[in-house]
């Protein structure tokens, strides 16, 4: 591939990332909210109310952690072309952050997770 190729494919990894925050984050935004009222309902809407939260959880970090790989991927192979760009040093000096999309964001979800969980078991 191209350095122009592999750039492209950096950015469209990196677009998929923030898209895949976006449902996840706004659902348990909503969550955080709507828990001490969900909390009341019966026993099978808080389970699944828990469920979904959940479900959304594990394919938002798969979501994540795909296309943070990928990214890397491209990233590595942007290093391995030979020459030299400001954009393309720039790139591939962001790669260890994209450890952050694949540990880091999975890590405060399952806090944030349980934190609802607590609010509405407990």
């Amino acid at each position: 591939m191209t350095e122009a190729e592999l750039i492209r494919e950096f950015e469209k990894n990196r677009l998929h990332i923030i898209l895949a925050q976006l449902a996840p984050t706004a659902l348990l935004a909503f969550a955080a909210f709507a828990t001490p009222t969900i909390a009341t309902y019966e026993m099978a809407i808080v389970h699944a109310f828990a469920l979904i939260l959940l479900a959304s959880g594990i394919l938002g970090a798969l979501a994540e952690y795909s296309a943070a790989s990928q990214a890397q991927a491209a990233l590595d192979d942007l290093k391995k072309l030979p020459g030299e760009s400001a954009l393309r040093s720039r790139l591939i000096s962001f790669r260890p952050w994209l450890e952050v999309v694949k540990f880091v964001t999975p890590a405060i979800f399952i806090g944030i997770f349980a934190l609802i969980l607590a609010g509405l078991y407990l």
